[in-house]
């Protein structure tokens, strides 16, 4: 054989051998492939950190098994989604090459609250002629620039253009952030769209339907770790920490990926009721492969971790322990029924009666019980006005008011307009609470006038008395890390929160451009590939007074207390019978500061006269007079005094 024949033939047994080894190598890793642990099951080889100890691993087999959710007594029938995905998956075509290339449409997300700001939370994701909405919460007034204010929504202008798509309101918690603003979305949206929350959650949410004679909305009782199918949506219940029961955050399946709503969150390994934040189920949603987080940023401004609520029981216990011959009153937020549970738990091992004060308090109460949430022993709630009949050392009075709000409970007490309760020196008054950012002057002036009684107040600068129910940094990087997401929005904060947690997220090893800081009103584009901002839809802030709505952007009405506010006003009446101005003008003015260039009420009442006297009626209207006089006197003032008062000039025919 000759060379060249030699080294084909070798050649040829190479690649052979070559193809072989490829051949075995196929087969090693289809055999992998093979032994895969289904989704869902635990892979202990697999994973780097074992999470069996903060959570129940059997979770997972128990969403598959769990029965369709509960409907709220009294609520009309929601239409049935169990067993769509299933049949849906079996009917399913094979996907052919032309479809396989089809570019699919973006996910919108759209900000209508709860971003650069603090409170109203809500957003809507939206794919084709789907949408589902998260949170409808609202906040409390800016007393500086919302006189009079009630409370503050968001503007769902956008919702009620589009509320044919809505297949869902999705409620994570019960707090008024989030769940205070259902009542008016639900004017907007009718009755026949469904809200899904755990059952504390929705009883909350259900007092505020009924307070707003709100009949016949489609409410579903959802636990942690159910799922529900909303038009092209999935989502997963995951249970969470925070300072309220029934707590959760979102795992929504669409069309494009996973998205991870986190919801008010912390990690709370030793919770003094219900079970752990389900670390387990969120590692296995990082390894599902999640599209784009978003996340609540409160506390991400706190280095290291959040006490654990225990912490509270600890110090609560040893409060009692050295007051047994005080009068205890202790105010906290109605809605932390754990807390409350501690409290009356206490009550009971110390021998002390219980009296509620406040109206948020009764109502809370009255749902936990309801739905077995919180526990009271009978005959250790007393109605308050048998509290005079008791010793201090036999009494604790539970009370609202922990942010020094004007009308509650312990405002009226520290401030001696309450009653039923007169402070003094054989009082210690825990106030088992943070001040809420732009509280903390309220709060400290109902500390003052309760020091100025002779009480002795504790607050969280003396004693471990209130524990955040908000993520600090080290917790939101174990969530960062469990996740892995590819894009990431913090929500639930200021700019400046939302700017930190997104140089955490960047910290973490997240490229900058797969960051996205929002406003109110942008809508983000979410694809496979690509995040980013689209067209802002109308949103913004609607201020609540009574029954009465106003938008905040063009309220004449806010402008005009605001003017009354800071200038003043002045009011002029003039009377008027068929051509003829009758009378002089009547003048009032209140709140306006008189100098020595507008001398007194009756030199304003000639000026009123002077420009009544040169107008030509008879020519003229009513409305023309009006606008004419208080062009006359708003100029006079300007040039004379440098003030604007607000002038409203009133025509009367008689």
């Amino acid at each position: 054989m000759s060379g060249q024949a030699r080294s084909k033939e070798n050649k040829t047994i190479v690649k052979e051998k070559n193809q072989d080894k490829n051949q075995k190598s196929r087969d090693k890793v289809s055999g992998e492939k093979a032994k895969r642990v289904p989704r869902g099951k635990s892979n202990p080889k697999g994973t780097a950190f074992d999470f069996g100890e903060f959570a129940d691993y059997a979770r997972a087999e128990r969403i598959e098994r769990s029965p369709a959710p509960q409907k709220m007594k009294g609520a009309k029938n929601a239409p049935s989604t169990a067993g769509k995905t299933e049949k849906k998956e079996k009917t399913k075509k094979p996907v052919t090459p032309k479809e396989k290339g089809k570019k699919r449409k973006p996910v919108k997300i759209v900000f209508l609250g709860g971003v650069g700001e603090i409170g109203k939370n809500m957003t809507a994701l939206e794919y084709g002629n789907d949408i589902i909405v998260i949170d409808a919460g609202l906040t409390f007034p800016n007393s500086e620039d919302m006189p009079g204010i009630d409370s503050v929504v968001p503007d769902v202008t956008y919702l009620a253009q589009n509320k044919e798509k809505i297949r869902g309101v999705l409620l994570t918690h019960g707090h008024e952030d989030h769940i205070g603003g259902v009542p008016y979305l639900m004017k907007e949206l009718g009755t026949d769209i469904p809200i899904y929350g755990t059952k504390l959650t929705l009883m909350l949410t259900d007092n505020k339907l009924q307070e707003h004679k709100l009949q016949g909305i489609v409410q579903r009782v959802i636990s942690a770790g159910e799922k529900v199918k909303l038009g092209v949506f999935e989502v997963e219940f995951i249970n969470v920490n925070h300072s309220i029961s029934g707590a959760c955050a979102l795992a929504i399946r669409t069309p494009n990926g996973l998205v991870y709503h986190s919801g008010d969150f912390k990690i709370d390994l030793t919770p003094v009721a219900g079970e752990p934040i389900d670390l387990k189920r969120i590692a296995e949603l990082g390894k599902e492969g999640v599209l784009l987080y978003l996340s609540e940023s409160t506390n991400i401004e706190r280095a290291g971790y959040t006490m654990s609520e225990t912490v509270v029981g600890t110090t609560l216990d040893h409060l009692f322990s050295e007051n047994v011959n005080r009068r205890l009153i202790i105010a906290t937020f109605a809605s932390n029924v754990h807390r409350l549970q501690q409290i009356i738990d206490l009550a009971v091992k110390y021998r002390r009666k219980v009296a509620l004060s406040g109206r948020s308090m009764f109502k809370v109460v009255d749902a936990a019980v309801k739905i077995g949430e919180l526990k009271i022993p009978e005959g250790v709630l007393i109605d308050i006005e048998r509290t005079k009949n008791l010793f201090d050392g036999e009494l604790l009075i539970v009370s609202t008011g922990s942010q020094g709000e004007p009308m509650s409970a312990l405002t009226r007490m520290a401030m001696g307009e309450f009653n039923k309760v007169t402070v003094g020196e054989n009082d210690t008054i825990i106030i088992s609470a943070t001040p809420i950012p732009g509280n903390e002057k309220m709060v400290y002036r109902v500390i003052n006038n309760l020091y100025k009684k002779g009480a002795r107040v504790v607050y969280e600068s003396l004693e471990k008395i209130h524990v955040s129910g908000h993520a600090c940094q080290e917790e939101h990087k174990i969530l960062h890390s469990l996740l892995k997401p590819k894009f990431f929005i913090p929500v639930h904060g200021e700019y400046r929160h939302l700017k930190r947690h997104a140089d955490v997220a960047q910290a973490l090893g997240m490229p900058e451009r797969n960051i996205l800081i929002t406003e109110v009103g942008n809508c983000v584009e979410l694809t496979e590939n690509t995040l980013v901002l689209g067209e802002n839809v109308q949103a913004g802030t609607k201020l609540i007074d009574g029954e009465g709505m106003e938008d905040y952007g063009t309220s004449e009405v806010m402008k005009d207390r605001l003017k009354m506010s800071a200038e003043g006003v002045i009011t002029v009446a003039v009377a008027v019978t068929g051509n003829y101005v009758i009378n002089d003008p009547v003048v009032e003015a209140h709140g306006f500061v008189f100098t020595e260039n507008t001398a007194t009420e009756e030199e304003i009442r000639m000026l009123a006269q002077r420009a009544v006297q040169s107008y030509n009626y008879e020519n003229g209207n009513k409305e023309e007079l009006a606008s004419f006089v208080k062009k006359s006197l708003k100029n006079h003032f300007y040039k004379k005094t440098k003030q604007s008062p607000l002038i409203v000039v009133s025509v009367l025919e008689v």
